[in-house]
């Protein structure tokens, strides 16, 4: 009798912790797309490790946010979007808060697909329209993969090119380490001057992205829709786990991104632009740490891309509950990114701006998403404990805070 007593044993313990992770890989992507590269490189090229404080404090309110909508998914078995949708009383009202969800979705396309495109032209001299072309049509690729290989097909793409995104943006950190003394002092907050302050916001936008809440929930209801006999318990235990990983993660590679700006960039005339750096690591580090770089930006614009319209159709769908064909809702997002392009806006400017359009998406969907984890009725045993509901309260006011100091600083000057 004992081994079937083992058997069923390791059946109730399903399978092992470390493969219930993925989901908060994949959203974790949003956190190392084009925007942060070229808000991070900015940031650094301007102002040297200043805002190295702003990256920090972003990503670890990004933990609990993250933490939050991956346990909204795996708890209540929907997504941020379908439980916004039931609860938005009027029609009329769902509409209005799609509208906003929307352009934010429009805002994190325009910003992978300049930046895959950017990539595309430093790498092979491809036109810029012509590579935001392709990588919009690889990021159907990756889609296509998603709905017919299912959730963990698709999660080992992306993290096949998470993994390429770290070493692209580490590498040149390894070569030519920082200034640790600087480092320390880019810890403690100040800043110096509106524009400052805008990119500060354009970090934050960057590393804490609405769509990236929307996405979580949706990854992880998807993930765990079929729990195989596994507790909510257990799951949450490991959805912090990933969440946790995924943070280190991207956290730690928009670190890089500043330092590796701000140790080698820095006063260099041109390199607030990601062409200006790619060639002033190029004269600086070398050829293969330029590359490298490149190569990072390209895996960054085709893995986010992907998220980001997997997240612009999650809400479209629980919003409206409307289901627009896959490639017909990619050319809609993908319109504004490309009219861009032709227009020879310049891409790293265009990439911070999106940013701060970004930002100002987060309250949409941070308010809502603590309201509901603290809904009892709705989570159960697992509602948010009382800290934690403050500690996402403090978080959104702080955001929704700076993006009004930002608003009054660009419209009185410095």
């Amino acid at each position: 009798m004992a081994t079937p007593v083992i058997a069923t044993s390791r059946v109730a313990r399903g399978p092992h912790w470390m493969l219930l992770l993925g989901p908060a890989l994949v959203a974790g992507v949003a956190y190392l797309d084009p925007g942060n590269v070229a808000s991070n490189v900015t940031a650094g090229a301007r102002y040297g490790y200043l805002l190295i404080w702003v990256v920090v404090s972003a990503n670890l309110v990004a933990w609990l946010i993250q933490y939050l909508s991956a346990k909204l998914g795996v708890v209540t078995g929907k997504s941020l979007p379908e439980l916004c949708g039931e609860r938005i009383g009027s029609r009329a009202g769902r509409i209005a808060y799609w509208v906003q969800a929307e352009g934010v979705a429009m805002a994190t396309d325009l910003a992978e697909v300049i930046g895959g495109a950017v990539a595309l032209w430093l790498l092979f001299d491809i036109p810029l329209l012509v590579g935001g072309v392709i990588t919009g049509t690889v990021s159907l690729v990756l889609l296509a993969v998603q709905s017919r290989r299912g959730p963990r097909a698709f999660e080992g793409v992306v993290i096949a090119l998470l993994a390429i995104i770290v070493l692209g943006f580490t590498w040149g950190v390894v070569v030519a380490p920082p200034d640790p003394a600087a480092f320390a002092a880019g810890l403690v907050p100040r800043f110096q001057g509106t524009d400052s302050v805008l990119l500060a916001v354009s970090v934050l936008g960057a590393t804490i992205m609405p769509h990236a809440i929307y996405a979580h929930s949706s990854l992880s209801r998807d993930r765990f829709r079929d729990r195989a006999g596994l507790s909510t318990p257990r799951l949450l235990r490991a959805t912090r786990v990933d969440v946790s990983v995924a943070m280190v993660i991207a956290g730690g590679v928009n670190i890089a991104m500043m330092l590796l700006a701000a140790a080698n960039l820095a006063g260099v005339e041109g390199t607030d632009t990601l062409e200006g750096a790619h060639a002033a690591l190029g004269a600086s580090l070398g050829p293969v740490v330029a590359t490298l770089f490149a190569v990072g930006l390209l895996a960054s614009g085709l893995a986010s891309t992907s998220v980001g319209a997997y997240a612009g159709a999650e809400i479209m769908q629980g919003l409206l509950r409307v289901r627009v064909p896959l490639v017909t809702r990619r050319l809609v997002t993908l319109i504004p990114a490309l009219v861009v392009l032709a227009l020879g806006v310049d891409p790293t400017l265009a990439l911070v701006l999106s940013q701060v359009v970004l930002s100002f998406g987060i309250p949409f969907a941070l308010i809502p998403l603590v309201r509901l984890t603290a809904d009892r009725a709705l989570m159960g045993q697992h509602v948010n404990r009382l800290w934690t509901t403050l500690a996402g309260a403090v978080a959104a006011a702080a955001l929704t805070a700076l993006n009004g100091v930002l608003l009054w600083l660009v419209l009185t000057g410095p």
